[in-house]
């Protein structure tokens, strides 16, 4: 797997952070309010070291429903304590005042006219803890987490998409150049998905390189780029909307090859069609070049050298990201656990 860049090169910070429950808490920011009636009951619910799927399955063995027919909208860290939403009908209403388990709590329940579908979140809020920070690092971390809410940071997949091992690369390119079969439906989706974060984080690499070579950091923007708008639309417009990138109204994007989707031209295209298989069956997407982490709140404190952050990102992105930008370096699953 290849070093994830960023836009700065400020010197490494060599602070720690663990992935537990007490450390790293993960809250889902819902799409958006629950009607309070309908033939679903959302449960908001708090998990402590369990996996999403680990959780939906104590839920569908205690209501005794196939594990299909409970909603949710992410996938939450394990080693961590999460919050997040799932759905289930409302005849289980009554059922649900009798659940208890030792990771998990039911925070609150509410009625809604649909079931959660997977992608049903405006995005994630993070509180981690990190170790080892001295009062210089403190400063530099916070100027750094600074300069991202308004310049935004390269939005990378983290190193959890691509496995403990980075095994799952591997299988994955034998599947795709037919070397391995893969009969589950489930998992064939699964590679096909690593195989294009690899594209994507391979052209955002070079992008990046190239903004720190070219244009002192800020994220360089070429002719032919796919924008995309606030409006969820996606566009290539004929002047460089600076203006409304700096304005964040816009965004860049980068592809994930495939079938029918928007690619880039021109000048953007020469880049992007090195990270493109277009003979890839699976259908294509475009994902944000950047991200912008918002409401970031710091409390440090010296006498123990401990820093803590609190911020929030859209769906999809990483926290681990977010802090390899500001430690300007890349991190492992064993980093996290040490």
């Amino acid at each position: 797997m290849k070093k994830r860049e960023y836009l700065h090169e400020n010197p490494e910070i060599k602070f720690k952070f663990v992935q537990n429950e007490k450390d790293f808490i993960v809250d889902e920011i819902p799409l958006g309010e629950f009607k309070g009636r309908g033939n679903f009951i959302v449960i908001h619910v708090k998990k402590v070291e369990l996996t999403t799927w680990d959780m939906i399955a104590i839920f569908a063995e205690f209501l005794n429903i196939p594990a299909e027919k409970i909603g949710y909208a992410g996938l939450k860290d394990k080693h961590a304590t999460t919050t997040q939403y799932i759905s289930v009908e409302a005849k289980f209403e009554k059922s649900l005042h009798k659940f208890r388990h030792p990771q998990i709590k039911i925070l609150k329940t509410m009625k809604h006219t649909l079931s959660i579908r997977m992608g049903d979140l405006t995005g994630n809020r993070f509180s981690i803890t990190l170790y080892g920070v001295d009062n210089i690092e403190a400063g530099r971390i916070e100027k750094t987490a600074r300069k991202s809410e308004q310049s935004g940071l390269p939005n990378y997949f983290g190193y959890q998409r691509f496995g403990r091992d980075e095994d799952s690369i591997n299988q994955a390119k034998e599947m795709i150049k037919g070397d391995l079969f893969v009969k589950d439906a489930k998992l064939k989706k699964f590679l096909i998905s690593i195989y294009q974060s690899v594209f994507f984080n391979d052209w955002l690499k070079e992008r990046v390189i190239l903004s720190r070579e070219k244009n002192e950091g800020k994220f360089m923007l070429l002719d032919g780029d796919v924008y995309l708008a606030n409006d969820g639309k996606l566009f290539t417009p004929k002047n460089q909307p600076i203006k409304d990138v700096i304005e964040k109204k816009v965004v860049p994007t980068g592809l994930l090859c495939g079938r029918d989707v928007f690619r880039a031209r021109d000048e953007a295209r020469e880049i992007e069609a090195k990270y493109d298989d277009e003979f890839l069956y699976e259908k294509g997407l475009r994902r944000e070049a950047l991200v912008y982490p918002y409401d970031i709140v710091y409390n440090y404190n010296k006498d123990f050298d401990v820093f803590k952050i609190a911020f929030s990102l859209p769906k999809g992105s990483y926290a681990t990201v977010f802090l390899e930008n500001i430690a300007n370096r890349n991190f492992t699953a064993l980093d996290a656990r040490e």
